[in-house]
């Protein structure tokens, strides 16, 4: 039992114990520390010193303060806080304030990402913010720290200060009172709960999900004031919940009238002028998957006398979205699309997107073409790009081209016979494209993404790995093959737009990575570090249970990929140059893309937006909100995971060790896209000790071993549908080890 308490109390030290080194008052001593602390922000955000009398105005004191004040202020200059000179007071040259951004953990403490530290202050990691020390902070706000000391190499700090609020509006649950009623935060990271006036109720009733917004931070308080702006419903419906994730992420999800009406009155008609390139004739077809409703990109293969010719299609939004327009401008502020499994956030008015830049069959669209061409090695020897019309012969799924290429289906054979040559054609080149690329040391890691299957009456019925066959690495050849093409050409003709980038992992990650990889007991290749080495490692678990835990490992510790206007090139893909110019429908990096090589090759200077003030801070705005939108999607997956396990409670599932800590295990189902934790607590076989070093867990007693991919059965126990948890404890060892 000693060696259990003995696992929970190294639980307890994740957060370090503070250890002042100056005579800091503690937090909770009354307005005299508050002031303290308004005084120290006053002078660090006004950067020039002031007088007691500023003091006391800017901060809008009562005439009772004035004495405290000038106590509060001689004690901060006996403590080397603040200097004092004739009469005025400014913080010290070397002083310990610093800002950054606030990350909450659900325990009560946090951490702070400084961006620019002051040059006295090394600061190699987040700043350790203790429980009890984040004030009135809350998750994601911008804050001033005051630091107070270090440990373990960690510095420590209390929040004095909330520069900016991240969220003033929050998702919750209503709990109805008498007069007054509670919002009780979905999101455990904010520390209070809304204290609701009937008046501000909006009709909510009992256990309604609510939008609300707080009408007054302050310091300490479990319970503020705050207002229902929204009453969502019943969040026991799915679609309900796509609601809250909306909100939480305060996602753009309804048009305005202004940018109704102009898409309204755009003219459908499609006419051939002098500056774009009759491509009717030529076959192409769009390949996308059964449920796609817009359909943004066609190709078309032709055989040359020396190889092939390929045509990558792309819906031309630019020529419907003009810069600082009402709808470039809605395009911008979103950033992307964002799919649910259950709806969908377009980027463009549903005209745009599934009507006139649908490249819908049989229909003339206005496109922007790449023409590329290949040896029968399929080396590019060739690209061309222009403004054109074309017309989509068909419209094709995943599924029918894997009929047609793999399964050699005589129905769909048959059925498209017109154009099975083409199709056959295109799977040549795919093939041969793909051997290249990987010759070159691309990274050929699939990291498999959850498909969430739902019933007619929005019930969870399975949540399965997506499948990716031969069709769609045939399309996303084509189009890495063209996004390379427009970067290179845009690098060539130095034309100011976006890359896509993927920089080289840091080498510590690279480190942990192996170390990683070798706690499973996979015998590496030697040079590790380059896309080759990575390649490799992936090869050694291709096909096996371990595959999905290496990728996401991998995934883990290469940087993310971010939009920006200098070409960086593209570790993961071993590109030299990349950007993204295939879906502008629903990118809007895509759309700058087409409307800077569009103008460079027309001879005209680009048009440019409102919006922002160059390519570079439009790539750093368009990457952070591509994060947001994968951080929502990822969540709405998770909600629904829970729900779909939640009447499952004591079955039994394969699954695979994806995580080993101080306090149990993390696993990945194998049948089922799901993934939950065994806690130590619940491994009462044995007393297990955690073997940081080699990712494993070893039984004292028994010797049994719990390590990073070892194969196990395991029985869910249960699920906390609102802190989207999933619990499970083991039921078998199936790789059967049972001796150091």
């Amino acid at each position: 039992m000693a060696r259990r308490r003995a696992s929970k109390s190294r639980i307890g030290r994740q957060a370090p114990r503070r250890r002042e080194v100056k005579p800091v008052q503690k937090p909770g001593q009354g307005a005299a520390h508050r002031l303290e602390s308004d005084i120290l922000a006053l002078l660090y955000q006004a950067g020039q010193p002031r007088s007691d009398k500023d003091i006391f105005k800017e901060l809008d004191l009562a005439r009772k303060y004035r004495h405290e004040l000038q106590v509060v202020l001689e004690h901060l200059c006996r403590r080397h806080l603040v200097t004092c000179r004739k009469g005025t007071y400014k913080l010290p040259a070397k002083n310990d304030l610093v800002e950054g951004g606030l990350s909450v953990n659900p325990r009560g403490f946090g951490f702070v990402t400084v961006e620019n530290p002051p040059p006295h202050l090394t600061i190699e990691q987040d700043i350790f913010v203790p429980p009890g020390m984040l004030g009135s902070a809350a998750h994601e706000d911008r804050v001033l720290l005051q630091i107070i000391g270090k440990n373990r190499g960690r510095f420590e700090a209390r929040v004095i200060k909330v520069l900016s609020r991240a969220t003033t509006m929050l998702v919750g649950v209503y709990t109805a009172g008498g007069s007054t009623g509670l919002v009780i935060p979905e999101d455990d990271r904010f520390p209070y709960n809304l204290v609701i006036r009937r008046e501000y109720s909006c009709g909510a009733k009992n256990g309604d999900a609510v939008l609300a917004e707080v009408i007054s931070f302050e310091s300490g308080q479990r319970n503020l004031d705050g207002k229902i702006i929204e009453v969502l419903g019943n969040p026991d419906d799915i679609q309900v919940q796509t609601e809250m994730v909306i909100r939480k992420f305060q996602l753009p999800h309804v048009f305005d009238q202004r940018v109704e009406q102009q898409v309204a009155a755009l003219d459908p008609q499609v006419t051939l002028t002098a500056e774009r390139t009759d491509l009717r004739d030529v076959a192409h077809v769009t390949i996308d998957g059964e449920t796609a409703r817009d359909f943004d990109d066609a190709v078309a293969v032709e055989s040359l006398p020396k190889g092939y010719r390929l045509y990558v299609s792309i819906a031309d939004v630019s020529h419907y979205v003009r810069p600082g327009t009402p709808v470039d401008q809605e395009a911008y502020a979103r950033g992307t699309s964002v799919y649910f499994p259950t709806r969908v956030l377009p980027m463009l008015p549903e005209r745009l997107s599934n009507n006139l830049c649908s490249l819908v069959p049989n229909e003339a669209r206005y496109t922007f073409t790449a023409v590329l061409d290949f040896d029968k090695t399929g080396k590019m020897v060739g690209k061309n790009f222009m403004k054109s019309i074309i017309k989509s012969r068909h419209r094709l799924t995943y599924t029918i081209v894997k009929e047609m290429l793999v399964d050699r289906a005589e129905a769909q054979l048959a059925k498209y016979a017109d154009i099975l040559p083409d199709i056959e054609l295109m799977g040549e080149l795919a093939l041969l494209l793909e051997a290249r690329r990987m010759q070159r040391g691309s990274i050929g890691f699939e990291i498999p993404e959850p498909v969430v299957v739902l019933s007619p009456d929005d019930k969870v019925e399975n949540v399965v790995r997506a499948e990716r066959n031969r069709a769609h690495k045939l399309i996303e050849e084509f189009m890495l093959a063209a996004n390379e093409a427009v970067a290179e050409a845009m690098a060539q003709r130095k034309i100011d737009s976006l890359y896509r980038v993927h920089e080289t992992p840091d080498p510590l990650k690279v480190t942990e990575f192996v170390e990683f990889i070798s706690g499973m007991g996979i015998k590496l290749p030697e040079g590790g570090g380059s896309p080759q080495w990575f390649g490799k490692v992936l090869e050694l678990t291709a096909d096996s249970p371990q595959e999905y835990i290496v990728s996401n490992l991998l995934l883990r510790t290469m940087k993310q990929a971010r939009y920006t206007a200098e070409n960086l090139g593209h570790f993961g893909l071993a590109a030299t140059h990349y950007t993204h110019f295939t879906s502008p429908i629903r990118r809007y990096p895509d759309l700058m893309v087409h409307r800077a090589l569009a103008a460079n090759l027309l001879g005209r200077a680009p048009e440019k937006g409102v919006e922002y003030a160059d390519t570079e801070e439009a790539g750093l705005f368009l990457s952070k909100r591509e994060r947001v939108a994968v951080d929502a999607d990822r969540e709405m997956v998770a909600r629904l995971q829970v729900r779909f396990m939640a009447d499952k409670i004591g079955e039994s599932f394969e699954a695979v060790v994806s995580g080993v800590t101080s306090f149990g295990l993390f696993v990945e189902l194998i049948d089922v896209f799901i993934s939950g934790a065994v806690a130590i607590t619940d491994m009462s076989d044995d007393y297990y000790h955690h073997d940081e070093e080699r990712h494993r867990l070893v039984g004292e007693r028994r010797g049994n071993i719990y390590q990073l991919g070892n194969l196990i059965r395991v029985t869910l126990t249960g699920v906390e549908v609102a802190r989207r948890r999933i619990n499970f404890k083991i039921a078998e060892n199936l790789d059967g080890i049972e001796s150091v």
